[in-house]
């Protein structure tokens, strides 16, 4: 048997911990820029004079997966004739509503991406008046676990672990189902980030091995919310 060659697998897992961090693109505004205001059709930029409608608005230019989005602009007729709208280049993932103006929707990760050249207008049947074209960013929020654990000092028979060569650190998204491994090299390595994982429960455990590649039990398993 090689029981000597084995770690104890009571070692600890200590100091998980997770941050959950928004990348944003080149073009991404975080929804803190707006766009011009209400421009009549061939004159961008200018408010709308006489007696047509009015529209204006800021919408938001970004949103994340998962992330609910709306925008409802602004519009008035000096005439209190009844209005409807239409819109240009409307985002696959959202839905327009012709009455209210408003568009709205949660885009999924298959969505991520810039939809540019979005237009609304607003008209009551003869004269109209569109805002300025907007983009919307779609961006995909991932997140990164950092890890950390206590080195074993014994083997499983009791005597002292001297050829420890690095550890197995294997993770998923069920606890029944850790798929995915990653190998850190080195007796001296305590800490591990791992990035790139998308918002959710991700759950992780960790083995020791030796210079001959015999593996310990796995620790315990570490739920980590991102």
């Amino acid at each position: 048997m090689i029981m000597a060659k084995t770690f104890r697998a009571s070692f600890l897992l200590i100091g998980f911990t997770a941050v959950a961090v928004a990348l944003t693109g080149c073009n991404d505004t975080n929804g803190t820029s707006a766009v011009p205001l209400a421009s009549a059709i061939g004159s961008p930029g200018s408010p709308v004079t006489g007696s047509g409608p009015i529209i204006s608005g800021s919408p938001a230019q970004s949103v994340s997966v998962g992330a609910a989005y709306e925008f409802r602009p602004t519009a008035t007729d000096v005439n209190n004739a009844k209005l409807g709208f239409s819109i240009e280049n409307q985002p696959g993932w959202a839905k327009f509503d012709a009455t209210t103006g408003t568009l709205s929707g949660t885009p999924a990760a298959a969505n991520v991406g810039i939809y540019a050249q979005v237009s609304i207008t607003v008209s009551d049947g003869v004269r109209s008046a569109s805002l300025a074209p907007f983009s919307v960013n779609v961006t995909q929020r991932v997140a990164i676990a950092t890890l950390s654990w206590t080195a074993p000092v014994l083997n499983t028979n009791g005597t002292t672990a001297t050829d420890l060569a690095g550890y197995h650190i294997y993770y998923g998204s069920k606890s029944t189902a850790l798929n995915q491994v990653i190998a850190v090299d080195g007796a001296g390595a305590v800490n591990y980030t791992i990035n790139n994982l998308s918002p959710g429960t991700w759950y992780f455990a960790i083995a020791a091995y030796n210079a001959e590649k015999v593996e310990s039990s796995l620790s315990a398993v570490v739920p980590v919310a991102l």
